[in-house]
């Protein structure tokens, strides 16, 4: 086999798992609902493909070729087990009438109801987005372990189990009934948004499974508005991960120090990736049905519309802001509104507003908190209390460069970060 052969093979076999992994995933499993299975098949079938490909030439459509090797192989595992009738029934049923190899064949889109699956109810929340990292994008589970912070074996010992729920409870792999789907299509857009919010965490993409994460979600979030055109939130969602994402080169300057929004140099900033988050939010806007992810968008192009103009407009931001206190009553989102308030009103109404807050248990290891805090309570000449809250907040960061960045506005303090200066998302 030559060089150029292998490295076409690879290259073509890439950009299927890329595209097309979770298709593939999806149809397999559809009728046994045993992703774990398909999975397996598939990667003998990538495999396969490797040693085949760089000699026989790559198929026309390797996407076909793949699908009937993965059901082949699924066939030839049941058979070896033969666990009486059922198996091989089973077996027969998923590949029944499929086993065409013609290049030709038009391969049916199945990842959506592959990605409600993943956040059926009866799926833990917090395993959800690896699932769908894994099952829909391809992603090993080392992978996902290093981007959320757990060890590589726990990590495949919850995603097994996930899987092992699908095919135990018989999750259906379908999209939801109308009454459903407003609630479901909800747990995907949170599913995709918590992969986004963990990788996008990395300011200066200096982790490399983390920043690939980010990348991940987005082409999720890219993958439900094509497959649900007319979801508001997920144009929102897909909106909102772009207007951050424009803005991850400049969170860095050229020594690698952390950059707050309010310093940003705009000229940094992806401004085509911009222009289609503004584009996705103006589309959703058309649609009459505004939610959370649609008002944290806007925020953001809020936000950057500030900076680009120095033309701060709070007032309309504090309106933003009580709308999505409103809708989601969290404290996290009143945390930010008390920065706006800062702004409108003074540091002594906010730090008040934020003392409120103070009891508040998701708060009390949010690092973002303790930033405010401490510069709130600095604003105010509260210099004791402020150096002792940017201690708490030194203390749970976990990105070297933003120690620095803190500890230097420690020594000195200086204006609070707003809502815009700080640039963290809402979780």
């Amino acid at each position: 086999m030559d060089d150029s052969g292998d490295e076409q093979a690879r290259s073509t076999a890439a950009a299927v798992a890329r595209r097309s992994y979770g298709k593939l995933v999806a149809l397999l499993a559809a009728r046994s609902r045993d992703v774990g299975s398909a999975e397996e098949a598939l990667s003998e079938a990538f495999a396969s493909a490797l040693g085949t490909w760089p000699r026989s030439g790559c198929p026309d459509n390797p996407e076909a070729w793949l699908l009937t090797a993965a059901r082949r192989r699924l066939i030839d595992v049941a058979r070896r087990r033969h666990r009486g009738e059922l198996a091989l029934s089973n077996a027969l049923s998923v590949a029944e009438g499929q086993t065409d190899s013609r290049e030709d064949t038009e391969i049916p889109d199945q990842r959506l109801a592959l990605l409600f699956a993943c956040a059926h109810p009866a799926i833990d929340p917090l395993i959800r987005a690896p699932l769908m990292l894994q099952v829909v994008l391809g992603l090993d589970a080392s992978r996902i372990a290093s981007a959320f912070l757990v060890s590589p074996a726990a990590m495949g010992q919850r995603l097994a189990r996930a899987k092992s729920k699908i095919r135990l409870a018989g999750i259906p792999f379908r999209i939801p009934d109308a009454e459903e789907l407003p609630e479901r299509v909800a747990a995907v857009l949170d599913a995709v948004y918590a992969a986004f919010a963990e990788g996008w965490s990395d300011a200066g993409g200096t982790e490399i499974a983390r920043r690939d994460l980010a990348d991940e979600a987005v082409f999720l979030g890219r993958l439900v508005v094509e497959l649900l055109p007319d979801a508001a939130e997920a144009l929102g969602l897909l909106s909102l991960m772009l207007h951050a994402e424009a803005r991850r080169r400049a969170r860095r300057d050229d020594a690698g120090e952390y950059v707050p929004l309010a310093e940003q140099d705009p000229a940094r900033w992806n401004g085509e990736m911009i222009d289609e988050a503004e584009a996705l939010l103006r589309r959703a806007s058309l649609l009459g049905s505004i939610g959370r992810y649609q008002l944290e968008a806007a925020l953001q192009s809020a936000h950057v519309s500030q900076r680009r103009t120095g033309q701060p407009d709070w007032s309309s931001v504090l309106v933003l802001y009580d709308a999505l206190l409103a809708l989601t009553a969290s404290p996290v989102v009143a945390l930010n509104r008390a920065l706006v308030i800062a702004e409108l009103d003074g540091p002594a109404l906010a730090l008040q507003l934020l003392l409120e807050l103070s009891g508040a248990p998701q708060l009390a290891q949010y690092q973002p908190y303790w930033v405010t805090r401490a510069e709130l309570l600095a604003r105010t000449g509260a210099t004791e209390q402020a150096h002792q809250a940017y201690d708490v907040a030194i203390g749970l960061e976990r990105d070297p460069a933003v120690r620095r960045f803190l500890q230097r506005r420690q020594a000195a303090p200086r204006a609070p970060a707003t809502a815009a200066q700080s640039g963290k998302l809402v979780p």
